[in-house]
């Protein structure tokens, strides 16, 4: 097995069991627009290796595409050298709320609805190309880091958790579920099927801020946990004595994987 199909094995153990995802009372899946956006006001000028390995590819004015964009935390977090932002993504919601956000800030934007590599024809070269908290929903990680390439004339920025987003709730799923969540797959695990590739990234890691409830207090959490976990509300007394019993990440270890074009 190669780097690029252990990749693709180890999100696929991550799939739900049938008779759990059946059994739960919403989807487990997906944050809502609002936590993108809090997200993207968040890294307004927070100095990161993501952001700094960004500035020094991107000349005055240059163009940025922001591969699965969100609400634009990797790319308006540039403004104001940002002469151009195009944002790619799935969801229409996001799509506007980048627009919105870009409007905000100053910053000549485009949108292209879809999957990426699936509309990478549909969607002109830039000076900058990123792509932030999306690998992980990428099994096919070859073509989607060839089109990254492919589109960029200078550089490719990648931010991802270190581990995967979800690794810190294995002790849940344990717990509450009895069963067992794979060990990866983690930075150092794309990093290498990037190379079979024939990406040779550079790899930083840092810490930053927890990504997960919409808000601090219990309610936000375990309401956050029981749609994460699959569970219903008649469980929210075990939920709650998980939580204090296993702890909440402080933070999260993070990492830049980026390589010029």
């Amino acid at each position: 097995m190669d780097a690029l199909e252990h990749w693709a094995e180890q999100l696929a153990g991550w799939t739900i069991p049938p008779g759990i995802l059946a059994a739960a009372p919403a989807s487990p899946w997906g944050f809502d627009v609002a936590t993108f956006v809090r997200r993207a006001e968040d890294e307004t000028g927070r100095d990161t290796p993501s952001r700094r390995r960004a500035l020094e590819a991107l000349p005055d004015g240059g163009s940025a595409l922001d591969v699965g964009c969100g609400a634009g935390a990797a790319s308006l977090a540039l403004a104001p050298t940002l002469g151009l932002a195009v944002g790619v993504d799935e969801h229409p919601g996001m799509l506007a709320a980048f627009a919105e956000r870009a409007d905000t800030l100053g910053v000549p934007h485009e949108q292209v609805q879809g999957r990426w590599p699936d509309v990478a024809g549909d969607v002109a070269d830039a000076d900058l190309v990123l792509a932030s908290h999306i690998v992980h929903n990428v099994a096919d990680l070859g073509p989607f880091a060839t089109a990254l390439t492919a589109h960029a004339h200078r550089r490719v920025v990648v931010e991802m958790t270190d581990d995967h987003p979800l690794g810190w709730l294995r002790p849940y799923w344990r717990r509450l579920h009895d069963i067992d969540r794979p060990d990866g797959p983690c930075a150092e695990d794309a990093a290498a099927a990037l190379q079979v590739a024939g990406v040779d990234p550079q790899v930083e890691r840092f810490d930053g801020p927890p990504f997960m409830a919409d808000g601090t207090d219990e309610a936000d959490v375990v309401a956050f946990l029981r749609r994460r976990l699959c569970l219903s509300t008649e469980r929210d007394g075990e939920l709650r004595a998980a939580v204090a019993e296993i702890g909440l990440p402080a933070t999260r270890r993070l990492a830049t994987l980026w390589w010029n074009a």
